[in-house]
């Protein structure tokens, strides 16, 4: 690779990653303001503590954090440091999604859905529900999603009904007691942004990783037996979305099934 042409894919990169921290800087706002039914755009950013407006230059992604010592100017309070970690993760994983899957459009998608992935989790630890404004709107990066591969659009329409519908299967025997609305509603969204191979795949990583993490918890930090089961699928979301081809392949071989 040409320096010029390595110099652009750098200046890329970090508009990428700017980008990305911009938008984990809303979806802190999405954390904290969706649980309790506030307003997310219209109602100016505030402390969470005193409650006065914040300005321009206390809004800046990361930066504002390490220059006020996270710290409100206003009334000194410690701010929570799920500020910066949300908006670099947010910024991280938009560059992890385009060295993976290229710099296209399809990538657009995964980065904006993975946002919404990273908000669901978040509020899902915090509260235990997923706010139904996540699910919708990687439903609705899933349909442009099918548009982009017009030709095998069933693949991803059985995606949306095939783990949804077990889920949902299991809430109607358990009377909502074994699986929650939010992750029947999730794993629709994402089954039509991912086709039917890859959310099994979801499936699959997000169950095995959900009983390793939560059961090593519940031994080693005393945590309760109830799951927020949503980070976990997110988990499975993300790799299936990066790596699903790859691991599939993988699988079909050590089975003897595969070429």
């Amino acid at each position: 690779m040409m320096l010029g042409e390595c110099m652009e894919y750098i200046v890329f990169d970090v508009w990428i990653f700017i980008f990305g921290i911009v938008i984990g800087s809303f979806l802190n706002v999405c954390i904290y303001r969706l649980p309790a039914g506030e307003d997310i755009v219209r109602k100016p950013s505030h402390c969470p503590y005193c409650g006065v407006n914040l300005r321009w230059f206390e809004l800046i992604p990361v930066i504002s954090f390490l220059i006020q010592k996270g710290k409100c100017r206003s009334c000194g309070r410690k701010l929570s440091l799920q500020y910066p970690l949300v908006e670099l993760a947010n910024g991280f994983l938009y560059l992890w999604i385009v060295h993976v899957a290229g710099y296209h459009l399809v990538s657009a998608l995964y980065c904006l859905s993975v946002s919404a992935l990273l908000a669901a989790s978040v509020v899902d630890i915090r509260t235990y529900e997923i706010p139904p404004v996540c699910p919708l709107f990687i439903g609705v990066m899933g349909f442009f999603r099918m548009l982009l591969d017009l030709p095998d659009w069933y693949q991803y329409g059985i995606g949306m009904l095939t783990v949804s519908g077990l889920f949902l299967l299991i809430y109607l025997i358990t009377k909502g007691k074994g699986i929650g609305g939010g992750d029947i509603k999730l794993m629709a969204a994402a089954g039509l942004l991912l086709g039917w191979k890859n959310i099994l795949l979801a499936l699959a990583i997000g169950s095995v990783a959900g009983c390793v993490i939560h059961i090593s918890l519940m031994k080693l930090k005393g945590k309760s037996r109830m799951l927020a089961f949503g980070p976990y699928l997110a988990v499975g979301i993300f790799c299936a979305m990066l790596y699903g081809e790859e691991l599939i392949d993988w699988y079909l071989r050590f089975c003897g099934l595969g070429k």
